[in-house]
């Protein structure tokens, strides 16, 4: 069936169209972004002298060696521990068993529908009370493995449960038990199929790290703001922008592996797959 068969193809009138949207669209954005410009320039937020304060050393330090090192920190644990157990939650969410099944699923939809940072301060609050300290930086690990587990969870067993049954059942015929199955067979592509989900997920988890600010732990947002507390307040702006900056490079870091990681895969992931299955069979 060809492409275009459910829709007409653009002709040109929908092309003109589509070009003075797109040009209508970027004149407004570039219009909003001259009127921002203007009013930061009158309110004397573009001066050179409040810019001057990103090449301080001791300010870079404070946000490179201390901020963002905390913030990676906390955010590689959490995705370890979170991919690990959404896993395993996936494999629960599928098993032959019913009560089994049951009792995941529920786990599943209590902590993915419970606030984050309510559970973070349960944690680093509520463990006190029970007669269990835990630290300001594993609250905030196990809030962020408890929230997202539970979502990744979901996206791995989608991923399983999109693939052919066929992929099952050759599994099988070839002598795989059903462990071996998903870790062999299921697993891997199912990975790889919800990988632009997962990487979705690893970002807005990094994101989420900022939350330690309510409980102390010095990530980067607590730590860009003790910097300001010492410089002073004129020069917030510059390093609120220099923050911002650095989460957008890390995030967009992590979509540019997953996406080297799709096509590194897509070259070999059949093979490797199909070989698997045969020496684990042998």
């Amino acid at each position: 069936m060809s492409g275009t068969a459910l829709y007409d193809a653009i002709g040109p009138r929908g092309h003109r169209r589509i070009l003075l949207g797109s040009v209508l669209g970027g004149l407004l954005i570039a219009a909003i972004v001259a009127v921002v410009l203007l009013r930061l320039a009158n309110n004397g937020q573009l001066e050179a002298e409040r810019w001057e304060v990103l090449t301080n050393e001791a300010v870079q330090r404070r946000l490179f060696v201390d901020g963002l090192v905390a913030t990676l920190k906390a955010a590689g644990v959490a995705i370890l521990l979170s991919l690990v157990v959404g896993a395993l939650l996936a494999i629960g969410r599928i098993s032959r068993y019913a009560w089994f099944r049951g009792l995941v699923a529920a786990w599943v939809e209590f902590f993915r529908g419970l606030p984050l940072l309510l559970m973070i301060f349960f944690l680093f609050l509520g463990g006190p009370q029970l007669g269990v300290d835990i630290p300001v930086f594993w609250a905030l690990v196990l809030g962020l493995t408890l929230y997202n587990s539970a979502v990744i969870a979901e996206i791995f067993r989608a991923g399983i449960l999109s693939l052919p049954k066929g992929q099952t059942e050759a599994a099988y015929a070839v002598g795989l038990r059903r462990v071996q199955t998903l870790r062999i067979v299921l697993l891997p592509q199912a990975i790889r199929l919800m990988l632009p989900a997962l990487v979705s997920q690893v970002v807005t988890l990094l994101k989420d790290t900022a939350l330690g600010f309510v409980i102390g732990y010095p990530e980067l947002l607590r730590t860009g703001r003790e910097v300001i507390e010492f410089v002073g307040g004129p020069y917030s702006l510059p390093i609120y922008v220099e923050m911002a900056v650095i989460y957008i490079v890390v995030n967009a870091t992590l979509s540019w592996f997953a996406r080297w990681l799709d096509r590194r895969t897509a070259r070999r992931y059949g093979k490797t797959v199909e070989m698997s299955v045969a020496d684990e069979a042998a």
